[in-house]
């Protein structure tokens, strides 16, 4: 598998919360060889799973979220564009930036930026007082409201290991499933891997909710990204890139599976973080864990930089670490666990 290029694939796509079509598209073409089958399901999630041939085995279900951050336009004002945030999007990052709108076909915007000397400097213009400029009239911006829009970008390399790019949360971490997969090829296993690509984790996590109650798996492990290591980032909530995963520790982890990360990444000499998380994880792992009567659920974590920018960055050798880490855990599973 080419990494790079799984990546570029997958970041590439537009697909913000509630529109993920063209992701759920593109991952399904790249997962389809890797299990045994795929669909996709009314919330538009995307599943596979890889049986290990025994009647009635266990479950292990790995999840990373295919949405993006995105905007939503909703008005028009002289032919500019009014909008609001779909997800956690930093009004810092929206002045002079190009944005694509996704009419069909889609169409460039940039979200207009003050000039100098008419606005406070130092301060971060507030959504409510930014609008996108399409060069459209008045008549063709009133057709655009309820438009989704997502930043324009791609993916390039930083250095030799790491990538650069919009969309890394969390279609990195689909990648890593995908060679999660690539990994266990001509393993015998003894649990059936089923992989959720999940919609709509940046606003409400209802796609994993969904997605975990139809699998009922006996275990999870919700896979997303962290805070990377920057010079202004607190040491005790950030995460070195190229150090490897971070593994989730808390109350909402189960304590066994933590242990088993813990043991076999040690075990196999990968190279790992440890994430305490007190309280909600802040990802896919919170909704997970409290599907039907209750599923043990796990958090492993890609470090990356500048999250919901249209900027960030992972290192791929962690990467490859978390790839390894969750086929790991998952030989043996079914032998070894207390599933």
């Amino acid at each position: 598998m080419n990494i790079r290029d799984v990546l570029e694939r997958l970041c590439s796509c537009t697909a913000p919360s509630g529109f993920e079509t063209q992701a759920a598209e593109r991952a399904r073409d790249l997962l389809t060889p890797l299990v045994d089958e795929v669909s996709l399901d009314r919330m538009g999630n995307l599943m596979g799973v890889r049986r290990c041939g025994t009647e009635g085995a266990r479950k292990i279900l790995l999840d990373a979220h295919l949405d993006e951050i995105g905007l939503i336009v909703t008005g028009a004002e002289e032919g500019f564009l009014r909008f609001r945030t779909i997800g956690g999007v930093d009004p810092r990052m929206l002045p002079g930036r190009e944005l694509t709108i996704l009419t069909t076909p889609p169409r460039m915007g940039i979200v207009a930026s003050p000039g100098p000397h008419q606005g406070e400097e130092d301060k971060a213009v507030p959504i409510k007082d930014l609008v996108v400029d399409a060069g459209l009239t008045q008549e063709e911006s009133e057709g655009l409201i309820g438009t989704p829009m997502v930043y324009r970008g791609d993916c390039f390399p930083l250095g030799a290991d790491q990538m650069c790019g919009k969309a890394m949360d969390d279609r990195s971490c689909f990648a890593v499933l995908l060679r999660c997969l690539e990994l266990l090829e001509g393993k015998e296993l003894d649990v059936d891997v089923y992989v959720l690509g999940s919609t709509r984790e940046e606003i409400s996590g209802a796609g994993a909710a969904v997605g975990t109650w139809a699998i009922r798996p006996d275990c999870c492990i919700a896979v997303d990204v962290t805070h990377g290591r920057t010079p202004d980032g607190p040491a005790e909530k950030t995460f070195v890139l190229g150090e490897g995963p971070a593994i989730g520790v808390g109350p909402n982890m189960a304590r066994w599976m933590t242990q088993r990360l813990v043991a076999k990444a040690q075990e196999r000499e990968i190279p790992y973080q440890q994430e305490v998380m007190s309280g909600h994880t802040g990802t896919n792992g919170w909704e997970m864990q409290v599907s039907r009567e209750g599923v043990a659920t796990a958090v492993l974590s890609l470090p990356l930089k500048y999250m919901h920018s249209p900027v960030e960055v992972l290192s791929l050798t962690d990467l490859e670490h978390t790839a390894a880490l969750l086929a790991a855990f998952v030989e043996g599973l079914g032998k070894e666990g207390p599933l």
